[in-house]
């Protein structure tokens, strides 16, 4: 039902009566109305009272105008933002977080939010310096240092910091071999790839700071997938090999070093032993030479018993014969006589005792005595081999 249509409501906001659709009154027109009111307020008929009051109705409006426009003014900037003042379209001033105040219709304010890290990714399939295609996929992460910069340097900052990824990416990848970018090689492609974006982004100093660069995937086609795969395989089993090798050599060439060390201490321990006693030995012979001269037979007969002495105390028995024919066989049990040694020098007088009754037997027979001992020149014979009687 319209509102000018016989029994609806009158309620036309516009007050078009008759049927005349006007549509809303000239805006002028209305203040003039307000204004005729405000100034017939108490009944009134005369000029001088209607005036009185047109002018009190006149300063409540223009002080609640005030106080709205005032109010109008009064804006928040936030923590972690900074606020662009605009004066009349124009840069003038930024303003830090809080309760501020800006004139209404001639200020106007765009915050800035310059501590939150931004992300912006670009991918795509790209070929390689070495003829292969690659699908690569990397992120940005980023933090606006500069809020007029932001606002003003391009028209659109994220754009242009998109464009300018995806312009770094293909540009590293394009200059760098297939195994580089999907292997071993992915850590120094980040670096390029974050030095090549600020190098883009310098000309046009948009205001932003790179925190970190992310390779988040590098692969090869779906076609050959399988293919890589495997190769990737091999790669990682040749590291793994090569890194045990080295823990081996790092775990053997310490115990070899030690050998080797010990090898030359015995050496030298060897070497000085064995010039120790060679130049004992000659010290001692050069001691028996000057008796040996002035007594040959005495210093040759003590040497011989010196000798079979020590020759006679690593066995226990001793077989002698009386010769080629005779058929009596002197034993003597050097183990009795061997455990008296403790006695001290009894035992070895009575050896020398025996030894020189041997030898004068042996000088008195005409056929001559034989003593057999394999490491002897005497004629001595050891039968300790054989097991005792």
């Amino acid at each position: 039902m319209a509102w000018n249509e016989p029994g609806g409501k009158n309620n036309d906001p516009w007050k078009n009566r008759g049927g005349r659709d006007q549509g809303p009154p000239d805006l002028d027109d209305v203040f003039k109305n307000l204004f005729g009111k405000l100034g017939k307020v108490g009944g009134g008929d005369g000029n001088g009272s209607g005036k009185k009051l047109g002018g009190v109705g006149a300063a409540l409006i223009s002080a609640l105008l005030i106080v709205v426009y005032v109010v109008s003014g009064f804006y928040t900037i936030r923590e972690a933002e900074l606020g662009v003042v605009l004066r009349f379209g124009q840069y003038h001033s930024q303003v830090e977080p809080g309760l501020r105040w800006k004139p209404t219709f001639i200020d106007s304010v765009i915050p800035v939010d310059v501590q939150s890290i931004r992300y912006e990714s670009s991918s795509g399939s790209m070929l390689t310096e070495d003829e292969n295609v690659v699908s690569v996929q990397m992120e940005v992460q980023y933090r606006v240092v500069d809020p007029y910069r932001w606002t003003f340097a391009v028209t659109n900052p994220e754009m242009s910091l998109s464009q300018a990824l995806d312009s770094a990416i293909r540009y590293v990848v394009g200059h760098s071999a297939m195994d580089d970018v999907l292997t071993d090689g992915r850590e120094v492609t980040r670096q390029r790839v974050w030095e090549e974006l600020e190098a883009i982004l310098a000309p046009y100093n948009v205001g932003v700071a790179i925190i970190d660069m992310n390779f988040k995937d590098a692969r090869p086609p779906e076609e050959v997938k399988d293919a890589f795969d495997d190769a990737i395989s091999a790669q990682e089993d040749e590291q793994r090999f090569i890194r045990e090798a080295e823990a081996y050599a790092r775990e053997i060439e310490p115990r070899a070093r030690g050998q080797v060390n010990r090898m030359n201490e015995e050496a030298q321990a060897y070497k000085e032993r064995v010039i120790l006693e060679a130049q004992g030995e000659v010290a001692r012979f050069s001691e028996l030479l000057p008796q040996f001269e002035k007594a040959p037979e005495v210093t040759r007969q003590r040497i011989y018993l010196e000798t079979m002495e020590q020759v006679f105390s690593n066995t226990s028995k001793i077989m002698v014969d009386s010769g080629e024919g005779g058929n009596n066989i002197m034993y003597l049990p050097l183990d009795k006589i061997m455990e008296g040694q403790n006695s001290g020098s009894a035992t070895i007088n009575r050896m020398r005792n025996t030894l020189e009754g041997l030898q004068n037997v042996n000088s008195a027979s005409n056929s001559g005595s034989r003593v057999t001992q394999p490491t002897t020149s005497s004629g001595l014979r050891s039968d300790s081999g054989r097991g005792g009687r």
